[in-house]
């Protein structure tokens, strides 16, 4: 199957030429999409193909003609610049998937909501999954149908945004509709053979059916304005790829390995109205409610932390989120002394309860409650931007330049709640204590920080000449918790004929450290020896850390590299973009650190550091991994309209990828010991540099007559490495090739059945080894890019009017 994405390449090709000799071929009827116009990476709009930057447009269309109500994996299916693995067995992480851009930290691509940066979740990734150590945006927080379209700058732009846009910028646009509206509800379903390492002839899998329902309806303001309301819901049941468990006899799946039950509830605004013939208002209103329950590992029946009076047959722990996310803006535009005023806020808030059902806590003995509140993450934004732009007449340039300028000061907060008693407290029984699955935060654990940030920014875009376009920008910005830094950025683009454009960029950037990488702590009580001893993750800034060498987290610095070429000639267009991002400075979630009263003499240094701090193994976020990252991006099109076999649009996009470590971090505390302990492992340098594909296709046809249409997509995915602290068991999951189909039907233009297939010929990932898997629970890696779900049957009913 490997090769299916090559043919359908080559298929598209075929087409192409053919159509090229072709004498009945007509131009598109509707060019829209040639004339997409983008309002990200510059304050000048321009048509996709007119940028100086590389950005993508995905429109709504795209984004919901799919078997998924997730945004991320939505993006994921159609970008190749972007990877959504879904991990499990990584408690929260299970619930807030991470997506990437161009292979680096998810945390290290900026999401703008309407063009205002959008609040990162307050969950902070500390398990092994893609994106370990990161505090990303949780793009499943926007519905797809309030979406009019995503913009993905792929260039970095930190001088333009600030922090964090060093792999690139996402842009969120919701719908604006004065009126009409649309409904839809779709039903899906997997419909498998999941084949594993210890049961090689299969099993069927028919589960984890999906319901999900959206509507939105546009609503008339006065003076041209627009209200539209979105509101949407979904609910997910749970999958299991578990393998059969080696540890009970006969051999039977003890655990769950996939994806959570999810339900989630969505609500979203977007109005603008105008007051008079130079101002206008706009703003936005979103609340998000998702409730989440995951699987942790399986304890048996014997089992030193189960009590066969409570659990006779041993019993799977499941960790729930229930997670609350706001947003709210409101901002006024106008004009004032040749000025295009722009003022406005925006706030967000996410807030991540933890609880533990199905559980015990086995240190309280057999009458330990089975359910737990664990506590709670919250992280909190506000933002105040006020920008100005106005045309210059500089040189005798072929157009006016434009001047933006502006302030933005932004204020963040992060909290951490401690859990109920009996989520954490140590009965002295000598069993583990706390929740299983989820210990509780602890009242040593609670936070409440805050800091701010002010920034100054200019960009200046000139068209020198009606071939030649440069955009330069500068941006300062002083946080008051480490002090300032300076961006800057130029992109330049050189039309050599109507057909064929250059353009290419350099850029600084940044990307200040998170509140919740500064201030995460979490405690755990391990048994060790027959006593109770803390395991924690502490603050950079906390005495536990210091005494192992970790200082104040720094900003990681990045410089950007890109350039790349436009050709396009009537229905066919192509994009090729090479880029290179060198990042200093990344900060990383340390190795445990562990010592021993009886060990070597490192683990005996170790203890004698820690011991009075009442801790043996303690972790903590550290600067001081430098990364260079080198790709390609390439993205072709043809569009084509016959008068007898209908339209048809042909996409064969590709992202090349490699990341490369030259240098992990040290403390000179550790470094002094007698062997100094890995601060980044090797297995995490292994997935910085091959946890995502080096390589991805996604082609795709879409082809319309009459009430007819449908759509064949399919996607490549290079093989990732899969390693393991023991090098010998390292695996990859396989090149592989993923293909979608879903075909529509129109009932008088107003309604729409369809039906589709994700994943049509049940691929999965290579099995992980019966000596990685020693459970039977990981039966495949969480890093595979398409997941490990299988098959996917879907149908969907949409109304429009």
């Amino acid at each position: 199957m490997r090769y299916r994405v090559l043919l359908l390449a080559a298929a598209s090709l075929t087409a192409f030429s053919a159509t090229a000799q072709a004498q009945t071929a007509t131009p598109p009827a509707d060019d829209t999409a040639v004339e997409q116009i983008v309002v990200t990476g510059s304050r000048v709009a321009r048509s996709r193909l007119d940028t100086i930057s590389p950005v993508d447009v995905v429109d709504s269309k795209a984004l919901t003609r799919q078997g998924t109500p997730e945004l991320a994996q939505a993006l994921a299916n159609l970008a190749p610049s972007i990877d959504f693995p879904r991990p499990a067995v990584t408690d929260g992480t299970d619930s807030v998937r991470p997506a990437t851009l161009r292979g680096l930290a998810p945390d290290q691509t900026l999401v703008l909501l309407n063009g205002r940066r959008a609040h990162t979740s307050a969950l902070v990734n500390i398990n092994g999954s893609i994106g370990r150590g990161s505090a990303p945006f949780d793009l499943n927080t926007i519905p797809t149908a309030a979406l009019s379209s995503v913009e993905i700058l792929r260039e970095g732009a930190a001088a333009q945004y600030g922090s964090d846009a060093i792999a690139g910028v996402i842009n969120l646009r919701l719908r604006e509709a004065s009126s009409g509206g649309g409904a839809s509800a779709s039903y899906g379903v997997y419909n498998t053979k999941v084949k594993t390492t210890r049961d090689p002839d299969g099993r069927k899998a028919n589960d984890g059916p999906v319901y999900s329902a959206s509507v939105w309806q546009g609503f008339s303001l006065p003076n041209d304005g627009f209200l539209t309301l979105t509101g949407e819901y979904s609910y997910r049941n749970p999958t299991n790829r578990a393998d059969l468990d080696p540890r009970v006899t006969p051999n039977k799946v003890t655990g769950i390995f996939g994806d959570p039950q999810v339900e989630t509830k969505t609500i979203y605004a977007n109005f603008g109205l105008s007051l008079n013939d130079a101002w206008k208002l706009y703003g936005l209103a979103g609340y998000q409610n998702r409730k989440g329950e995951s699987a942790a590992f399986p304890r048996l029946a014997d089992n030193a932390n189960n009590y066969v009076s409570v659990y006779p047959n041993g019993y799977v722990p499941k960790i729930t989120t229930d997670i609350d996310d706001y947003n709210l803006a409101f901002g006024a535009k106008g004009e004032v002394a040749g000025f295009t005023v722009d003022a406005g806020v925006n706030y967000g808030n996410n807030k991540v309860a933890y609880g533990t059902i199905n559980s015990l806590n086995a240190s309280l003995g057999p009458t330990s409650p089975t359910r737990f509140k664990d506590g709670s993450m919250q992280y909190g934004q506000w933002v105040a931007n006020l920008d100005f732009t106005r045309p210059l007449e500089l040189f005798n340039f072929a157009k006016p330049s434009t001047l933006a300028f502006g302030v933005e000061y932004r204020d963040e907060s992060y909290k951490i709640r401690a859990g109920e008693n009996a989520s954490w407290a140590n009965g002295g029984n000598g069993k583990g204590a706390g929740a299983q699955g989820f210990p509780g935060f602890r009242p040593s654990n609670e936070v409440d920080v805050s800091r701010n940030a002010t920034s100054l920014y200019a960009d200046l875009d000139n068209q020198i000449t009606d071939k030649f376009a440069v955009d330069l920008a500068v941006r300062y910005e002083d946080y008051s918790d480490f002090g300032s830094t300076t961006t800057g950025k130029i992109a330049a683009r050189y039309d050599l004929t109507d057909s064929f454009a250059i353009r290419g960029a350099y850029s600084s950037g940044f990307r200040a450290p998170a509140l919740q990488q500064q201030y995460f702590t979490t405690t755990s009580i391990n048994i060790i020896g027959g006593a109770a001893v803390d395991v924690g993750t502490f603050p950079a800034t906390s005495a536990t850390a210091a005494v192992l060498g970790a200082k104040p987290l720094e900003p990681e610095k990045s410089k950007n590299y890109s350039f790349g070429a436009v050709f396009r000639k009537g229905p066919f267009e192509l994009t090729v973009d090479a880029y290179q991002i060198d990042i200093d400075n990344r900060i990383v979630l340390s190795e445990n650190i562990q010592g021993s009263a009886t060990g070597t003499a490192t683990q005996r240094a170790i203890y004698t550091l820690l011991q009075p701090f009442g801790v043996t193994t303690a972790r903590f976020f550290i600067n001081g991994v430098d990364t260079r990252t080198k790709g390609v991006d390439v993205v072709g099109r043809y569009r084509l309209e016959t008068d007898q076999a209908g339209r048809f649009d042909f996409t064969l996009a590709a992202n090349f990828n490699d990341t490369k470590v030259q240098r992990v971090p040290t403390t000179s505390t550790l470094s002094s010991l007698p062997v100094p302990p890995a601060l980044f492992s090797r297995v995490n340098v292994a997935i910085f540099e091959e946890g995502t594909p080096d390589k991805k296709f996604v082609a795709s046809s879409d082809w319309s007559k009459g009430p007819f249409s449908a759509t064949l997509k399919g996607a490549y995915y290079g093989s990732v490495l899969v390693p393991n602290s023991n090098q010998a068991l390292d695996y990859r999951t396989g090149a592989k090739s993923v293909w979608d189909l879903e075909g529509r039907y129109a009932f008088a233009q107003n309604v729409t059945w369809a039906v589709g297939v994700n994943n049509l010929f049940d691929t999965y990932p290579n099995k992980a080894p019966a000596a990685v898997n020693t459970t039977g629970v990981t039966a495949f890696s969480s890093f595979s890019p398409f997941g490990f779900n299988g098959r996917f049957l879907y149908t969907r009913l949409a109304y429009n009017w």
